[in-house]
């Protein structure tokens, strides 16, 4: 099916719910899915977003930025870390998705919509995703995936649409800077969050910091291993990440990859 159709199927499928709480992250897919949804004629749809101290402030502050600029009805629903997932346990993905869905579908009841939907695409069906498991459990429909709208189709669609989110790297939440089985609390997040925001603006997107007690090891994309190199470059980031109080930074030969916390990953 040519992306033309898949997107097609999209709207038909969202013109067909008749009223809807989208699941928004701020990230490219979900925005998309928004924007979609808000050019539907007669579709009733409300963006909500769940605010948690794991979750990246910058991206809660653009979603609602977007909602207000596009006159989607927006509400941010705010909750401490779970008591599930405060020892990040290895199941975290699928013990936080139940609790953000939990409380989205509340919303979506108390406010009489008839469908919670979020950004899961094609390609996401592919990939070990234990939070689907949640969305299944609590009823929560997936459009993108349903239509087989795959990542860069629907980074296409988001440039189409002159979204400013269309390119943005693929992002999850600041849990998965911690190794799992590590007591989080929001201070140590806080400081991650603002360790990462440093890479990046010195040029590094797409890096992510890793963090291991006083030890913060840095992945960044391959392609950037020639700047990191120059000692000026290095000299001013160690002195940035230091003064946030990390005694030692380190650069991860491998890279940039996935999961790289994960207890499941092979070596």
């Amino acid at each position: 099916m040519s992306a033309a159709k898949k997107f097609e199927k999209l709207k038909s499928i969202l013109s067909e719910s008749g009223s809807a709480v989208i699941a928004l992250s701020g990230g490219t897919d979900s925005t998309l899915l928004v924007s979609v949804a808000a050019g539907i004629p007669g579709l009733r749809v409300m963006a909500v977003t769940v605010v948690t101290p794991y979750m990246f402030s910058s991206e809660v502050d653009e979603a609602a930025l977007f909602c207000r600029e596009k006159g989607v009805p927006h509400r941010q629903v705010r909750f401490d870390i779970p008591a599930a997932v405060r020892t990040n346990p290895p199941d975290r993905c699928y013990l936080c998705k139940t609790e953000v869905m939990k409380a989205i579908t509340a919303v979506a009841g108390e406010e009489g919509y008839a469908f919670v939907f979020d950004g899961t695409n094609a390609d996401d069906l592919l990939e070990y995703r234990p939070g689907l498991k949640a969305l299944a459990e609590a009823g929560v429909r997936s459009p993108l995936a349903e239509a087989r709208l795959t990542k860069e189709e629907i980074r296409a669609l988001a440039r189409a649409a002159s979204l400013s989110v269309s390119d943005r790297p693929s992002n999850t939440c600041l849990l998965t800077r911690f190794p799992h089985d590590t007591r989080i609390n929001p201070e140590e997040l806080f400081r991650a969050e603002r360790a990462e925001r440093i890479v990046k603006q010195a040029g590094f997107t797409g890096a992510r910091v890793r963090v291991h007690g006083e030890i913060l090891r840095l992945e960044i994309l391959n392609e950037h291993f020639e700047k990191i190199a120059l000692k000026e470059t290095r000299a001013a980031i160690t002195s940035a990440l230091k003064k946030l109080g990390y005694r030692y930074i380190t650069i991860d030969a491998e890279g940039y990859r996935s999961g790289s916390m994960n207890k499941t990953t092979e070596p």
